[in-house]
């Protein structure tokens, strides 16, 4: 993984962890062939507008700091799955429930994955 998407990657774990995103997990594709980005940065949220605070957080890091917008964002019409794609990475914040079924670790396991603690 490069640099230049760890800053990406760093940048998103802080926008949610400001607004107390939970059970976060990096899994890097950087060595997976064809792979449509280099890591995904997955996590929850207990509520639709958390969800969407989360998403505000992480917009607004990526935009100020790093002056990166999202090429694509989906889900924000019932914020139970969004997804962020900054084509380096993609940013995925789900309700727990959505987390499960789509259960994107589970497809992704042959890829190494880094779980974060979380922050109270």
């Amino acid at each position: 993984m490069t640099s230049e998407t760890r800053k990406l990657i760093d940048k998103a774990v802080e926008g949610i962890q400001d607004k107390k995103g939970r059970d976060i997990t990096i899994i890097d594709l950087s060595e997976i062939d064809g792979c449509i980005t280099k890591a995904f940065v997955i996590c929850e949220g207990g509520s639709p507008s958390q969800i969407e605070a989360i998403y505000d957080s992480v917009s607004d890091k990526m935009r100020e700091d790093l002056h990166e917008k999202p090429v694509r964002t989906a889900g924000l019409e019932n914020c139970i799955w969004v997804a962020m794609d900054y084509v380096d990475i993609m940013v995925h914040i789900f309700l727990p429930d959505a987390r499960d079924h789509y259960n994107l670790e589970h497809l992704w396991a042959d890829a190494p994955t880094e779980e974060l603690p979380n922050i109270d």
